[in-house]
């Protein structure tokens, strides 16, 4: 039986999911006729070789944009993990992401119980701001959980969440479960507060990057994610995940099985970094970018708690939910700078 120590909560499943039971329209060019996940295509000796390289990175950590350069077998950084175990909160098939990742079966989802940002509105806060949350894994126990997950047979992928600073488990958890007979795509969930390193590393073992743009500015990124760093590392990551296995492309089925997917949580009163973000993709990423702009902001984690400073409460500004007003805005501006191809199967019927 799989363990979860957090339930995920469960999806209204829509009869009106993109291409499953239906005519679906994917352009040609995003078309695969078949797939092989790429670790699979690696040889013997250079995934050995990344498994050694991770190991290396260990003893100097610097996988991560906090740039720690900590030895995690004798010491912890920012984010006071080790080298042998990482926490991890669920292991479960998942249906609540993107509908080209899940289709009307789900992800294997390993969802890392910690992260590497210290985002204020965070809706998995109980989970990743909570030291001692999670259960603690090896490379080979993921590794098996992986395979199991496989052998359920209803999750098309295995999905890496909040994987940013624990690479070097993974990269061990990949090579580990090829052995034992993982044959679906690896989808790499992150923030994009990743190293470039870390991503280099990655590289031939991912399939899918699932990536958040979060924020546009230094100073919203100070004081909604504690990192000022948070904006240029996205940049690069994003630019180096896309150099690596280019935008996304689905089989005939609607499955996404190579490529990325950049998601963007549009949030209260700040729809002018939006903007700039959805230029960026369009201009500094590639026009033919599949983007997920997602309106389901919520207040939690920190907004909305009483200020320790004064009679107020803490980030007044995101204390709310978006506004349709904000959302069509935010989807015109994407359009406008020439974006195309959006995660909304609800909304438009099939693929556009």
């Amino acid at each position: 039986m799989l363990f979860s120590r957090v339930t995920h909560p469960s999806v209204r499943r829509s009869s009106r999911l993109w291409g499953f039971g239906r005519n679906i329209r994917i352009p040609p060019q995003y078309l695969l006729d078949d797939y092989v996940p790429r670790y699979l295509l690696l040889t013997p000796d250079t995934i050995a070789a990344k498994v050694a390289e991770a190991d290396a990175h260990l003893h100097n950590c610097k996988l991560c944009p906090h740039d720690c350069g900590v030895d995690r077998y004798t010491s912890t950084g920012y984010c006071a993990l080790g080298a042998d175990k990482v926490p991890v909160s669920n292991v479960s098939p998942h249906f609540g992401e993107e509908s080209c990742l899940t289709g009307t079966n789900g992800s294997g989802t390993v969802f890392f119980a910690s992260c590497n940002l210290r985002c204020v509105f965070c809706q998995n806060y109980e989970i990743s701001h909570v030291r001692g949350a999670g259960d603690m894994l090896g490379p080979d126990e993921i590794a098996e959980w992986m395979v199991k997950l496989q052998n359920l047979g209803n999750c098309h992928n295995i999905n890496f969440v909040t994987p940013e600073h624990v690479v070097p488990i993974v990269v061990k958890a990949i090579a580990k479960a090829r052995e034992l007979g993982l044959r679906i795509p690896i989808v790499y969930n992150t923030s994009s507060f990743d190293s470039l390193d870390s991503l280099k590393l990655m590289d031939g073992l991912v399939d899918i990057y699932l990536a958040d743009f979060k924020l546009w500015s230094p100073e919203s990124s100070r004081r909604f994610l504690k990192s000022e760093k948070y904006p240029e590392a996205a940049k690069e990551a994003i630019s180096e995940m896309t150099r690596q296995v280019g935008v996304l492309k689905m089989t005939g089925d609607g499955l996404a099985k190579q490529g990325v997917l950049i998601r963007h949580l549009i949030m209260p009163n700040h729809t002018d970094e939006s903007h700039e973000i959805m230029k960026y993709i369009a201009k500094e990423v590639d026009q033919d970018s599949y983007v997920n702009v997602m309106s389901q902001y919520f207040p939690s984690g920190h907004v909305g708690r009483k200020s320790t400073r004064g009679s107020g409460i803490r980030y007044e500004d995101l204390n709310r939910q978006v506004t349709e007003d904000e959302i069509a805005n935010v989807m015109a501006s994407a359009r406008q700078v020439g974006l195309w191809r959006f995660d909304q199967a609800e909304e438009l019927g099939g693929y556009s």
